[in-house]
């Protein structure tokens, strides 16, 4: 009899087991095929966004270009977008920033591939040569520094999450780039590479944000300073990561509000020439932060790009 029970509930577990693994079969399957469905439609995506061609160095480059109402020539701004690619919320920011003055470009650095999916947002980030961008970017630079209405020596770089930590690998690149603005972006730079920064960086970054540590955070900005580069970091406390959304996050005030706020101070000091203003520090209160293992996950594939 017991000999009986036991046959029967190895048979059970057999069953449950086997069960499991048809689903995490399935599961992996429907993922392997959503990420090169969700590649067709996201080239659709990216072309009905841009309005504007520039030529790369292996074919065109999809941008969106928001132009200031006033004559120029005007100040530039390359804005670089999050790990999801080129997606509405970037332009509503690229508008609202050009109406500061500002001639705003933010280019496809994906090359027609955008999401909201992360397992493709991932595939996207890994699967983009460095080389690539940076050779992208160098166009994007050219293209704005031939135009009329521009002036060519305030250009500034800034981008959010993936786009932060490829502003500042690309002022890396190129020394040339008047101010950079990093939200909540990370890069591995060794300390004596940072001496090549020749305008002013900042970093705007949150408190709870749980992919970045607040520790590789001041390590960034202490190396920065070493290094000679004016610098102004500032650390949202209650905020998370991505916490600065589309033109409806910033409207409504809060800390997206007014994240966005330094960063027009910033950009107008740096390449307007006017004075700094002064803002109020962040409120909140800076809690004790907590690195989740889904935020470590979009760390190691964002930040070890």
């Amino acid at each position: 009899m017991n000999c009986q029970c036991e046959e029967a509930g190895v048979q059970r577990l057999k069953r449950v087991v086997g069960w499991i693994g048809a689903v995490l079969g399935i599961g992996l399957l429907a993922l392997i095929v959503s990420i090169p469905v969700d590649a067709l439609i996201g080239g659709g995506r990216v072309e009905a966004l841009t309005n504007t061609i520039i030529p790369g160095p292996d074919g065109p480059i999809r941008a969106f270009v928001a132009e200031p109402s006033t004559p120029g020539p005007h100040p530039a701004v390359i804005m670089i977008h999050e790990w999801w690619g080129l997606r509405p919320d970037i332009i509503e920011k690229a508008t609202a920033l050009a109406a500061d003055g500002y001639l705003v470009v933010a280019p496809d650095t994906f090359r027609g591939a955008s999401t909201t999916w992360i397992p493709r947002a991932i595939y996207q980030v890994t699967t983009t040569p460095p080389e690539q961008v940076m050779a992208d970017l160098d166009a994007v630079f050219a293209w704005l520094s031939a135009r009329p209405d521009v002036i060519a020596d305030r250009i500034a770089v800034i981008g959010f999450c993936y786009g932060g930590r490829t502003s500042l690998l690309y002022t890396l690149h190129n020394p040339a780039i008047a101010a950079t603005g990093v939200f909540y972006g990370m890069a591995d730079v060794e300390p004596v590479a940072l001496r090549q920064i020749q305008g002013p960086v900042l970093g705007i970054f949150g408190g709870a944000d749980a992919s970045i540590p607040l520790s590789e955070v001041a390590q960034l900005e202490e190396n920065l300073r070493a290094a000679g580069v004016s610098t102004r970091f500032v650390i949202f406390p209650d905020q998370p990561h991505a916490f600065v959304g589309g033109i409806e996050s910033i409207t409504t005030g809060g800390a997206a509000g007014e994240a966005w706020q330094v960063l027009r101070s910033f950009l107008a000091e740096a390449l307007l020439n006017r004075p700094p203003t002064s803002l109020p520090a962040p409120s909140g209160t800076l809690a004790t932060q907590r690195i989740t293992f889904f935020g470590d996950i979009h760390r190691r594939f964002v930040c070890g790009w």
